[in-house]
């Protein structure tokens, strides 16, 4: 088996929008030093975004995703990447270590998507891809058992222990694949500049 050359892990957390990716993803970001990779402020960033032919919807954005991996690739190389996305499937299952899938109570969540102001078409889809736990599916589809866990998010207290059991995680990652001394020296080094953060680095 080659080497683990990334010194963190890289993990998605996704789910259904309104059930409180970014959150997460923040939080952990802030408590663990890794990266907040945020997919929707890459596509904006890099305009790798078609507009849709959906009338109803004009304002949602089809991903060119090949582009976007070009886009991410070294990061995901380089590891200690927490993935903000509602999809999951395209990130090759060598680069991921883990895939969170965020959920949340129904009634919840629909309280929420209309605090969004969501129109009825796009409330519904986002309410049946939920409760027909399509995202879910998605990960167990695209990755091993053991690299899928399913999180509730419908207080703040269950986003404080979520987030705690993932620090808790990111630590014994490191311990298992003798990481925990290079990861010392990267934090200490701080945060460099990302591909994904420079508007020029499709076109270069």
């Amino acid at each position: 088996m080659p080497e683990m050359l990334r010194t963190s892990p890289n993990i998605i957390i996704t789910g259904t929008p309104g059930v409180g990716k970014t959150t997460h993803c923040q939080q952990l970001a802030q408590n663990s030093g890794l990266h907040h990779l945020d997919v929707n402020a890459v596509v904006r960033q890099h305009n790798i975004g078609e507009s849709s032919n959906d009338p109803d919807d004009p304002n949602t954005k089809i991903v060119d995703e090949d582009r976007l991996l070009d886009c991410i690739e070294n990061d995901l190389e380089e590891g200690g990447q927490i993935i903000d996305w509602h999809a999951c499937d395209l990130f090759p299952p060598s680069m991921i270590d883990l895939c969170c899938v965020i959920r949340c109570d129904n009634q919840m969540l629909y309280d929420r998507l209309k605090q969004r102001n969501y129109d009825d078409k796009k409330l519904q889809e986002n309410m049946d891809c939920e409760i027909m736990e399509v995202l879910l599916q998605e990960a167990r589809d695209a990755y091993d058992e053991e690299m899928v866990v399913e999180l509730r998010s419908e207080s703040t207290e269950d986003i404080d222990s979520n987030v705690q059991r993932l620090e808790s995680w990111i630590k014994q990652w490191r311990k298992d694949h003798g990481k925990e001394e290079a990861a010392d020296v990267e934090a200490k080094g701080g945060e460099g500049k990302k591909d994904e953060d420079d508007p020029m680095f499709l076109h270069g």
